[in-house]
């Protein structure tokens, strides 16, 4: 079947005569009571009910065993926190999911903040474990470090992570140490974890793409080859013949690699053919990036662009259309109906913290300024000029700059949190230490939802489901969309293997069984946990935890 794409408004549907549109539900930010305890510059998804937050090392309010946590659960159900001890300093590290269920957190940096306890701070080194818990509070919730036993065969400062066909992680760059502003130090290579090979792989496309390739976005694609981005230029990755093919460059000179943090994503995947599109948003238009020659004032680009990665796509280049407002530092995450959310940063200047090294003229201690404070919708399936929309989106009151993060849950709103653009946990500045959460609710958070009622832990690729429901009956059932989601884990502008693929599904005419199909194979959705939404109408359920594939440890092929 075809899966048709809402025309913005998302809610539309239900202006109908007996209800009055100006009180009809709408997107709306909502402040949870309880803080997050640490700034949440990273966040992943780990369970149906909670999410994990890593910082770095810092006097951040919240203990543990007395000192400051840089680590915590936040409780998706109640909106209460709790501590996790993190031994290795996490700050910008990037992490996936494994297809077995365990959370990996790879990476970061090599110090740790005075007054936190001593021991091996070798954090650039690091590989962090959550396993799977079953408790839904993140009561007795560990993580798990070893440097001896477990650790990267580089060390990486800013790196990204992606779950790959075999339900591993290939492990994309970095820096081999702290820098003020761009790369002087990089880790032009790959590896993977689990480890393939004793050394890692070096890069001519991280070589290139100096000195802005910190944090390159990249995407497992449907035939199993991975999209990367970094700077302004643009590969396919092959990582089991270990080649490099060389696309059209990001046009109009815009960056999107850190220090100049644009956003990208894979567009939602559909059947039959899986074809695979990236978007790329924000970030700013540059002929340098010498600090010196940079200010907190630089515009950032409106620009996000498009392509579709088959031979015919890729030959005709990108497409290009404007936001509303330049972004820098956005975010962009799946919408369970195939639309994508574009939100966070500011509208001008560059990421980093302001610091000897950095630009000459910080906002505070920011590099950016001008928050981008309303959110836009893109809907990929409109024509080029149309697809962007910020028509009823609510305007939240609470800054989103560098290290904030946003992630989808499985409830089906947003969780955002964080932004901190400075050395430490700061006060009585215009951008301080951000502990405040807030969700961002869709509409159909306030009206009668679907409801997936049963679900196996387990699916097999290639299979057919029939699992129960209960669909509302002011729902018609004829626009139905079911999808298959990575979450994905939140760290600096980007999304790192989030993922949306729909499946063929049908409804019964009684309306209380959903049948769908799964994806062939691990190349389409790579091996590991998903969490389901069924979208009915405008309506969307909440979301259904399962692991796609055997649960195998990886490398493993499903």
């Amino acid at each position: 079947m075809k899966f048709l794409f809402l025309i913005f408004p998302f809610f539309v549907g239900f202006a109908s005569s007996t209800i009055d549109a100006r009180n009809a539900p709408r997107w709306s930010f909502n402040l949870k009571n309880t803080t997050s305890g640490i700034v949440a510059l990273e966040s992943i998804v780990v369970s149906p009910t909670l999410a994990l937050f890593f910082d770095r090392t810092s006097d951040d309010p919240l203990q543990i065993n007395n000192h400051s946590a840089w680590g915590a659960l936040w409780d998706l159900q109640t909106s209460t926190v709790r501590p996790i001890e993190v031994v290795t300093n996490s700050f910008c590290a990037s992490g996936a999911l494994l297809s077995n269920g365990s959370m990996a957190s790879v990476g970061g940096t090599d110090s740790l903040f005075p007054g936190n306890p001593a021991g091996e701070p070798n954090g650039n080194n690091a590989i962090r474990i959550f396993e799977p818990c079953a408790s839904p509070s993140g009561e007795g919730c560990t993580l798990f470090e070893d440097l001896n036993t477990l650790h990267l065969l580089e060390p990486r400062w800013y790196p990204s992570s992606i779950r790959i066909f075999d339900g591993s992680l290939l492990i994309i760059g970095g820096s081999h140490v702290p820098v003020a502003f761009y790369n002087i130090d990089p880790a032009n290579t790959f590896e993977f974890f689990p480890a393939k090979e004793s050394t890692p792989r070096p890069s001519e496309f991280l070589r290139r793409s100096l000195p802005a390739n910190l944090f390159p976005r990249a995407f497992a694609l449907p035939d199993g080859r991975v999209f990367m981005v970094a700077n302004n230029q643009s590969i396919i990755y092959d990582t089991e013949k270990n080649t490099e093919t060389i696309l059209p460059d990001v046009p109009n000179n815009v960056r999107v690699t850190n220090p100049i943090d644009g956003s990208a994503i894979l567009l939602p995947l559909s059947p039959p053919d899986y074809i695979p599109e990236v978007l790329v948003c924000g970030g700013t238009s540059t002929d340098t990036i010498d600090p010196t020659l940079l200010s907190s004032q630089t515009p950032a680009s409106s620009q996000c662009s498009r392509i579709t990665l088959t031979e015919e796509g890729i030959s005709k280049g990108w497409e290009v259309e404007q936001m509303f407002e330049g972004r820098i530092m956005p975010e962009l995450v799946h919408v369970p109906n195939g639309q994508i959310l574009i939100t966070n940063g500011g509208r001008s200047g560059f990421a980093s913290v302001g610091a000897p090294g950095s630009i000459p003229d910080p906002v505070g201690n920011s590099n950016a300024d001008h928050p981008a404070l309303t959110p836009s919708l893109y809907t990929p399936s409109l024509p080029l000029g149309q697809r962007i929309s910020n028509k009823d989106m609510p305007t939240t009151n609470i800054a989103r700059m560098y290290h904030s993060s946003v992630t989808l849950t499985p409830q089906g709103n947003f969780l955002v949190a964080g932004s901190n653009p400075n050395g430490n946990t700061t006060v009585g500045v215009k951008f301080p230490s951000e502990f405040r959460v807030e969700t961002l609710d869709p509409p159909f958070m306030s009206v009668e939802r679907p409801r997936i009622l049963g679900m196996p832990k387990k699916l097999r690729f290639g299979t057919k489901i029939t699992v129960p429901v209960t669909i509302p009956r002011s729902l018609q059932v004829t626009d139905v969309k079911v999808a298959l989601m990575d979450l994905g884990f939140s760290s600096h502008a980007f999304h790192s293997s989030a993922r949306l693929v729909f499946m063929d599904a049908t409804i019964s005419h009684n309306r209380t069984s959903l049948t769908f199909t799964t994806p062939p194979t691990g190349r389409v959705y790579p091996p590991g946990p998903a969490t389901i939404f069924l979208t009915v109408g405008e309506v969307t359920s909440e979301g259904a935890w399962v692991i796609m594939g055997s649960g195998a440890a990886p490398p493993t092929i499903e």
